[in-house]
Protein backbone atom coordinates (compact mmCIF):
# COMPACT_ATOMS: atom_id res chain seq x y z
CA UNK A 1 0.00 0.00 0.00
CA UNK A 2 2.66 2.45 1.10
CA UNK A 3 4.90 1.67 -1.90
CA UNK A 4 1.92 1.93 -4.23
CA UNK A 5 1.03 5.37 -2.83
CA UNK A 6 4.63 6.53 -3.24
CA UNK A 7 4.64 5.29 -6.85
CA UNK A 8 1.38 7.09 -7.64
CA UNK A 9 2.69 10.27 -6.03
CA UNK A 10 5.92 10.03 -8.04
CA UNK A 11 4.00 9.53 -11.30
CA UNK A 12 1.87 12.62 -10.49
CA UNK A 13 4.96 14.71 -9.76
CA UNK A 14 6.63 13.53 -12.97
CA UNK A 15 3.57 14.28 -15.11
CA UNK A 16 3.20 17.68 -13.44
CA UNK A 17 6.85 18.50 -14.16
CA UNK A 18 6.38 17.54 -17.80
CA UNK A 19 3.24 19.71 -18.09
CA UNK A 20 5.08 22.67 -16.54
CA UNK A 21 8.07 22.15 -18.85
CA UNK A 22 5.85 21.95 -21.93
CA UNK A 23 4.05 25.10 -20.83
CA UNK A 24 7.33 26.95 -20.41
CA UNK A 25 8.35 26.15 -23.99
CA UNK A 26 5.33 27.77 -25.65
CA UNK A 27 4.74 31.42 -26.44
CA UNK A 28 1.46 31.15 -24.53
CA UNK A 29 3.56 30.95 -21.36
CA UNK A 30 4.73 34.49 -22.16
CA UNK A 31 1.32 35.80 -23.22
CA UNK A 32 1.71 35.26 -26.97
CA UNK A 33 -0.23 33.41 -29.67
CA UNK A 34 1.55 31.73 -32.59
CA UNK A 35 0.44 32.35 -36.18
CA UNK A 36 1.71 31.62 -39.68
CA UNK A 37 1.21 33.94 -42.65
CA UNK A 38 1.54 32.74 -46.23
CA UNK A 39 4.10 35.06 -47.83
CA UNK A 40 5.23 32.74 -50.62
CA UNK A 41 5.58 30.14 -47.89
CA UNK A 42 4.81 30.16 -44.16
CA UNK A 43 6.21 32.97 -42.04
CA UNK A 44 5.85 32.54 -38.28
CA UNK A 45 4.83 35.43 -36.08
CA UNK A 46 3.56 35.88 -32.54
CA UNK A 47 0.73 38.15 -31.41
CA UNK A 48 1.29 39.47 -27.88
CA UNK A 49 -2.02 41.34 -27.82
CA UNK A 50 -2.67 44.80 -26.44
CA UNK A 51 -5.49 47.35 -26.35
CA UNK A 52 -7.62 47.42 -29.49
CA UNK A 53 -7.14 51.16 -29.92
CA UNK A 54 -3.39 51.01 -29.22
CA UNK A 55 -0.68 51.71 -31.81
CA UNK A 56 0.94 48.77 -33.58
CA UNK A 57 4.47 47.73 -32.59
CA UNK A 58 6.39 45.11 -34.58
CA UNK A 59 9.48 43.48 -33.04
CA UNK A 60 12.34 42.25 -35.27
CA UNK A 61 15.01 39.94 -33.82
CA UNK A 62 18.70 39.66 -34.64
CA UNK A 63 21.06 37.08 -36.14
CA UNK A 64 20.36 33.60 -34.80
CA UNK A 65 17.42 34.95 -32.83
CA UNK A 66 13.66 34.52 -32.90
CA UNK A 67 10.40 35.69 -31.33
CA UNK A 68 11.81 34.40 -28.02
CA UNK A 69 14.16 37.38 -27.92
CA UNK A 70 11.11 39.54 -27.16
CA UNK A 71 9.11 37.47 -24.67
CA UNK A 72 10.10 39.60 -21.65
CA UNK A 73 9.63 42.99 -23.31
CA UNK A 74 6.55 42.34 -25.44
CA UNK A 75 4.03 41.83 -22.59
CA UNK A 76 5.20 45.11 -21.02
CA UNK A 77 4.74 47.02 -24.27
CA UNK A 78 1.38 45.29 -24.79
CA UNK A 79 -0.02 47.11 -21.77
CA UNK A 80 -0.35 50.17 -24.03
CA UNK A 81 0.27 48.99 -27.61
CA UNK A 82 -0.68 46.08 -29.87
CA UNK A 83 2.51 44.07 -30.16
CA UNK A 84 3.71 41.29 -32.43
CA UNK A 85 7.06 39.68 -33.25
CA UNK A 86 8.03 38.16 -36.59
CA UNK A 87 10.50 35.35 -37.26
CA UNK A 88 12.75 36.24 -40.21
CA UNK A 89 13.64 33.73 -42.94
CA UNK A 90 15.81 30.91 -41.58
CA UNK A 91 15.18 31.97 -37.99
CA UNK A 92 12.79 30.82 -35.29
CA UNK A 93 9.92 28.91 -36.87
CA UNK A 94 10.17 30.48 -40.33
CA UNK A 95 11.94 27.76 -42.27
CA UNK A 96 14.50 28.75 -44.90
CA UNK A 97 13.27 26.47 -47.68
CA UNK A 98 12.73 28.44 -50.88
CA UNK A 99 13.87 31.72 -49.30
CA UNK A 100 16.96 33.88 -49.18
CA UNK A 101 18.09 34.85 -45.70
CA UNK A 102 20.25 37.89 -46.43
CA UNK A 103 19.65 41.22 -44.73
CA UNK A 104 18.23 42.62 -47.96
CA UNK A 105 15.89 39.65 -48.55
CA UNK A 106 14.63 39.82 -44.97
CA UNK A 107 14.05 43.56 -45.32
CA UNK A 108 11.78 42.77 -48.25
CA UNK A 109 10.08 40.02 -46.24
CA UNK A 110 9.51 42.47 -43.38
CA UNK A 111 7.95 44.89 -45.85
CA UNK A 112 5.52 42.23 -47.04
CA UNK A 113 4.68 41.29 -43.47
CA UNK A 114 3.84 44.90 -42.64
CA UNK A 115 1.76 45.38 -45.78
CA UNK A 116 -0.04 42.04 -45.98
CA UNK A 117 -0.34 40.90 -42.35
CA UNK A 118 -0.30 44.02 -40.18
CA UNK A 119 -1.78 46.32 -42.79
CA UNK A 120 -1.43 49.60 -40.88
CA UNK A 121 1.33 51.96 -39.70
CA UNK A 122 3.67 50.57 -37.04
CA UNK A 123 6.54 51.43 -34.76
CA UNK A 124 9.39 49.09 -35.70
CA UNK A 125 11.64 47.83 -32.90
CA UNK A 126 14.74 45.99 -34.14
CA UNK A 127 17.62 44.40 -32.25
CA UNK A 128 21.07 43.78 -33.78
CA UNK A 129 20.57 42.49 -37.36
CA UNK A 130 16.86 43.23 -36.86
CA UNK A 131 17.79 46.86 -36.22
CA UNK A 132 19.73 46.95 -39.48
CA UNK A 133 16.83 45.36 -41.36
CA UNK A 134 14.28 47.72 -39.78
CA UNK A 135 16.48 50.71 -40.61
CA UNK A 136 16.94 49.66 -44.26
CA UNK A 137 13.24 48.98 -44.66
CA UNK A 138 12.32 52.37 -43.19
CA UNK A 139 14.77 54.16 -45.46
CA UNK A 140 13.49 52.43 -48.61
CA UNK A 141 9.77 52.06 -47.85
CA UNK A 142 8.66 54.33 -45.01
CA UNK A 143 4.93 54.35 -45.82
CA UNK A 144 3.92 52.03 -42.97
CA UNK A 145 6.52 53.10 -40.38
CA UNK A 146 5.71 55.85 -37.87
CA UNK A 147 8.72 55.38 -35.60
CA UNK A 148 11.92 53.35 -35.34
CA UNK A 149 13.55 51.91 -32.23
CA UNK A 150 17.08 50.55 -32.73
CA UNK A 151 18.17 48.26 -29.90
CA UNK A 152 21.94 47.69 -30.21
CA UNK A 153 21.64 47.62 -34.02
CA UNK A 154 24.42 46.41 -36.28
CA UNK A 155 26.48 49.57 -36.94
CA UNK A 156 29.68 50.44 -38.82
CA UNK A 157 32.78 49.93 -36.70
CA UNK A 158 34.79 52.90 -35.49
CA UNK A 159 38.45 53.17 -34.55
CA UNK A 160 39.24 51.24 -31.41
CA UNK A 161 39.64 47.71 -30.16
CA UNK A 162 36.82 45.39 -31.24
CA UNK A 163 36.01 42.48 -28.97
CA UNK A 164 38.34 39.60 -29.97
CA UNK A 165 35.58 36.99 -29.63
CA UNK A 166 33.26 38.98 -31.90
CA UNK A 167 36.00 39.67 -34.44
CA UNK A 168 37.10 36.03 -34.52
CA UNK A 169 33.55 34.72 -34.80
CA UNK A 170 32.54 36.93 -37.71
CA UNK A 171 35.88 36.37 -39.45
CA UNK A 172 35.21 32.62 -39.27
CA UNK A 173 31.67 33.07 -40.58
CA UNK A 174 33.01 35.09 -43.52
CA UNK A 175 35.47 32.45 -44.75
CA UNK A 176 33.88 29.89 -47.11
CA UNK A 177 34.27 26.39 -45.70
CA UNK A 178 35.48 27.56 -42.30
CA UNK A 179 32.16 29.22 -41.49
CA UNK A 180 30.28 26.04 -42.38
CA UNK A 181 32.51 23.95 -40.12
CA UNK A 182 32.20 26.37 -37.19
CA UNK A 183 28.39 26.53 -37.39
CA UNK A 184 28.05 22.75 -37.84
CA UNK A 185 30.25 22.13 -34.80
CA UNK A 186 28.24 24.58 -32.68
CA UNK A 187 25.04 22.70 -33.49
CA UNK A 188 26.47 19.41 -32.21
CA UNK A 189 26.61 20.73 -28.64
CA UNK A 190 23.71 19.94 -26.27
CA UNK A 191 20.89 22.46 -26.54
CA UNK A 192 21.44 23.91 -23.07
CA UNK A 193 25.12 24.40 -23.80
CA UNK A 194 24.25 26.26 -27.01
CA UNK A 195 21.89 28.52 -25.08
CA UNK A 196 24.43 29.20 -22.32
CA UNK A 197 27.22 29.97 -24.79
CA UNK A 198 25.05 32.41 -26.69
CA UNK A 199 23.93 34.19 -23.53
CA UNK A 200 27.57 34.50 -22.44
CA UNK A 201 28.26 36.31 -25.70
CA UNK A 202 25.28 38.65 -25.76
CA UNK A 203 24.62 39.43 -22.07
CA UNK A 204 26.68 41.41 -19.61
CA UNK A 205 25.35 39.09 -16.88
CA UNK A 206 23.71 35.91 -18.23
CA UNK A 207 22.64 34.85 -14.75
CA UNK A 208 19.90 37.48 -14.91
CA UNK A 209 18.05 35.74 -17.75
CA UNK A 210 15.01 33.86 -16.36
CA UNK A 211 15.02 30.07 -16.47
CA UNK A 212 11.80 29.87 -18.48
CA UNK A 213 13.43 31.82 -21.33
CA UNK A 214 16.35 29.40 -21.32
CA UNK A 215 14.04 26.36 -21.30
CA UNK A 216 11.99 27.78 -24.17
CA UNK A 217 15.20 28.44 -26.12
CA UNK A 218 16.35 24.85 -25.57
CA UNK A 219 13.01 23.58 -26.80
CA UNK A 220 13.18 25.72 -29.94
CA UNK A 221 16.62 24.31 -30.76
CA UNK A 222 15.10 20.83 -30.54
CA UNK A 223 12.16 21.76 -32.76
CA UNK A 224 14.55 23.14 -35.39
CA UNK A 225 17.00 20.22 -35.22
CA UNK A 226 15.68 18.43 -38.31
CA UNK A 227 14.96 21.51 -40.43
CA UNK A 228 17.13 21.58 -43.53
CA UNK A 229 19.13 24.59 -44.67
CA UNK A 230 19.49 26.36 -41.31
CA UNK A 231 23.28 26.59 -41.39
CA UNK A 232 23.25 27.98 -44.92
CA UNK A 233 20.60 30.55 -43.96
CA UNK A 234 22.50 31.62 -40.84
CA UNK A 235 25.76 32.10 -42.71
CA UNK A 236 24.01 33.91 -45.55
CA UNK A 237 22.55 36.34 -43.01
CA UNK A 238 25.87 36.75 -41.15
CA UNK A 239 27.85 37.36 -44.33
CA UNK A 240 25.31 39.89 -45.58
CA UNK A 241 25.64 41.82 -42.29
CA UNK A 242 29.41 42.05 -42.84
CA UNK A 243 28.88 43.06 -46.47
CA UNK A 244 26.34 45.75 -45.57
CA UNK A 245 28.58 47.17 -42.85
CA UNK A 246 31.46 47.17 -45.33
CA UNK A 247 29.49 49.54 -47.55
CA UNK A 248 29.38 52.15 -44.83
CA UNK A 249 28.70 55.03 -47.21
CA UNK A 250 25.50 53.42 -48.49
CA UNK A 251 24.47 52.36 -44.98
CA UNK A 252 24.98 55.85 -43.61
CA UNK A 253 23.08 57.28 -46.57
CA UNK A 254 20.15 55.03 -45.64
CA UNK A 255 20.25 56.41 -42.10
CA UNK A 256 20.18 59.93 -43.51
CA UNK A 257 17.00 59.19 -45.48
CA UNK A 258 14.94 58.37 -42.39
CA UNK A 259 12.34 61.01 -41.54
CA UNK A 260 10.40 59.30 -38.74
CA UNK A 261 11.36 59.65 -35.05
CA UNK A 262 14.28 57.36 -34.13
CA UNK A 263 15.27 56.02 -30.71
CA UNK A 264 18.77 54.47 -30.62
CA UNK A 265 19.80 52.57 -27.49
CA UNK A 266 22.90 50.57 -26.62
CA UNK A 267 24.39 48.65 -23.73
CA UNK A 268 27.83 49.87 -22.72
CA UNK A 269 29.04 46.26 -22.27
CA UNK A 270 27.91 45.12 -25.72
CA UNK A 271 30.57 42.84 -27.19
CA UNK A 272 28.99 42.69 -30.66
CA UNK A 273 28.12 46.34 -31.29
CA UNK A 274 30.70 48.63 -29.76
CA UNK A 275 29.21 51.39 -27.65
CA UNK A 276 31.68 53.67 -29.42
CA UNK A 277 29.91 52.90 -32.71
CA UNK A 278 26.55 53.76 -31.13
CA UNK A 279 27.92 57.03 -29.75
CA UNK A 280 29.38 57.93 -33.15
CA UNK A 281 26.05 57.24 -34.85
CA UNK A 282 24.22 59.32 -32.25
CA UNK A 283 26.59 62.24 -32.90
CA UNK A 284 25.88 62.00 -36.65
CA UNK A 285 22.14 62.15 -35.95
CA UNK A 286 21.62 64.61 -33.07
CA UNK A 287 17.86 64.67 -33.70
CA UNK A 288 17.66 60.96 -32.80
CA UNK A 289 17.16 60.09 -29.17
CA UNK A 290 20.11 58.14 -27.75
CA UNK A 291 20.09 56.23 -24.45
CA UNK A 292 22.99 54.21 -23.10
CA UNK A 293 22.63 51.50 -20.48
CA UNK A 294 25.36 50.87 -17.92
CA UNK A 295 26.46 47.26 -17.38
CA UNK A 296 24.15 45.96 -20.12
CA UNK A 297 25.14 43.88 -23.14
CA UNK A 298 23.74 43.29 -26.61
CA UNK A 299 20.15 42.39 -25.66
CA UNK A 300 18.71 45.03 -23.29
CA UNK A 301 15.22 43.72 -24.03
CA UNK A 302 16.18 40.52 -22.18
CA UNK A 303 18.57 42.02 -19.64
CA UNK A 304 16.53 45.04 -18.47
CA UNK A 305 13.07 44.66 -20.07
CA UNK A 306 11.33 46.91 -17.52
CA UNK A 307 13.69 49.80 -18.25
CA UNK A 308 13.47 49.33 -22.02
CA UNK A 309 9.66 49.19 -21.93
CA UNK A 310 9.44 52.35 -19.83
CA UNK A 311 11.82 54.24 -22.12
CA UNK A 312 10.16 53.08 -25.36
CA UNK A 313 6.62 53.86 -24.19
CA UNK A 314 7.75 57.24 -22.86
CA UNK A 315 9.46 58.04 -26.17
CA UNK A 316 6.34 56.99 -28.08
CA UNK A 317 4.23 59.25 -25.90
CA UNK A 318 6.58 62.19 -26.40
CA UNK A 319 6.44 61.71 -30.18
CA UNK A 320 2.64 61.31 -30.19
CA UNK A 321 2.93 57.70 -31.29
CA UNK A 322 0.92 56.45 -28.32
Amino acid sequence: MFCSAIARRWRWITRRAVYILIGMTTVAHFGGTSHHADLDGPVHWVDFGGPEDGPRVVLVHGLGGSHLNWVLLAPLLAERARVCAVDLAGHGLTHPEGREATVQANARLLGRFLAEVVGEPVVLVGNSMGGMISLLHTADDPALVTGLVLVDPALPMVLGRPDPAMLGTFFAYSVPGLGERVVAKTRTAPARQQVDQLLELVCADPSGIPEDVKVASEHLIGVRADVGGLDKAFLSAARSIVSTLGKRGAYRAAMGKIRVPVFLMNGDKDRLVSVAAARATARRHPHWRYDEFANVGHVPQLEIPDVVAERVLGWMETNKLL
